[in-house]
């Protein structure tokens, strides 16, 4: 039977793809490319173009491929950029989880693994954060996946589609040896745009904010390797396979390191200076995320890797030298 993995394509996506395929399992990828490379997808696996939202789509995929469970990494999120456009986020992000789940119950499909994230916590009153914390988002990227959360519940009690939601925290890192990354375009994530300085593409790393309520006024990110998170959702595959009720786990590596940290870490990683400058906050940033993921580790078995973060941009870093202008043209 089939894994079908939406947003396939992309950075976390490609990754998945990657690790399910050396698991021996049958992938297919759906992906409208609107993000994604297909570059970046496992010649091994199925490949549609199309769109979530597209329910003839879905439905002529499910039927040819006969999936038995869909991992759902396809959404927006870009968190300034939520905040000028929420409406494309509600539309991309909770309609796509809309169709998605009709396909599934009318496909007979129980079983989704589904990408939420930290931004679901919003401001949070402790940390790290734990799984019961409170959910109160603070920007429309972090409302829509806790919207997809809710739906997929009621899905659940309506339906029997058993789920797994991942809260993530923030991905790093890439494939050890380089052969799939992370290129966005424009990109927003913050260790590939260290890197991008690093390699000499920007002048200067401008560190948006230095007046937040952490110890240096750099906000405080919990980083996990993109690996380490394709782990995560075999074993939340294996964990729904077993017959297990729907649960929402934190991803993360339960340590908080600061905007200021990982620019100096990435100076001994790549032996370059990194000049840096600050620049205005963006809008729906938190002071600091940092994941309990002791239920993840406990229930799902789940065994990071990648723990240090020297490790985590030495990855990161491989794929930069090799494939500078990412994926280049190729889509």
């Amino acid at each position: 039977m089939t894994i079908l993995v939406a947003g396939g394509a992309g950075y976390i996506g490609s990754h998945m793809v990657s690790r399910l395929i050396e698991k021996g399992r049958d992938v297919a990828v759906i992906d409208n490319l609107s993000t994604g490379h297909r570059a970046a997808v496992n010649d091994q696996a199925s490949f549609y173009e199309g769109d979530t939202r597209d329910k003839q789509f879905l439905i002529d995929v499910f039927k040819k491929e006969k999936v038995d469970a869909v991992i759902h990494m396809d959404a927006f999120s870009v968190i300034p950029e939520s905040m000028k456009h929420p409406l494309k986020y509600f539309d991309n992000n909770v309609g796509g989880m809309i169709t998605l789940l009709e396909v599934m119950q009318e496909q007979g499909v129980k079983k989704m693994v589904f990408s939420s994230t930290a931004a679901t916590y919003g401001v949070s009153k402790q940390i790290p954060i734990e799984e019961a914390d409170p959910q109160k988002p603070i920007n429309p990227y972090g409302e829509s996946k806790l919207m997809m959360e809710k739906i997929v519940h009621w899905a659940d009690v309506a339906y029997g589609i058993k789920f797994v939601a991942l809260r993530y925290f923030n991905v790093a890192g890439s494939k050890a040896d380089g052969s799939i990354g992370e290129d966005h375009q424009p990109e927003t994530h913050l260790i590939p745009i260290i890197l991008q300085t690093s390699l000499g593409q920007r002048k200067v790393f401008d560190i948006c904010g230095n007046d937040y309520d952490t110890p240096d006024g750099t906000n405080v990110r919990d980083y996990v390797h993109v690996v380490d998170l394709a782990d995560a959702h075999i074993l939340a595959l294996d964990y729904l396979e077993k017959g297990n009720p729907s649960q929402a786990f934190n991803l993360g590596s339960s340590a908080g390191f600061s905007v200021s940290e990982m620019v100096e870490a990435a100076r001994k990683v790549t032996g370059k200076p990194i000049p840096v400058r600050i620049a205005p906050r963006r809008g729906g940033d938190p002071d600091a995320l940092v994941a309990n993921s002791d239920k993840a580790r406990k229930i799902l078995g789940w065994k990071p890797r990648y723990g240090n973060m020297n490790d985590m941009i030495g990855t990161a870093w491989t794929w930069a030298q090799k494939h500078p202008n990412g994926y280049g043209d190729k889509k």
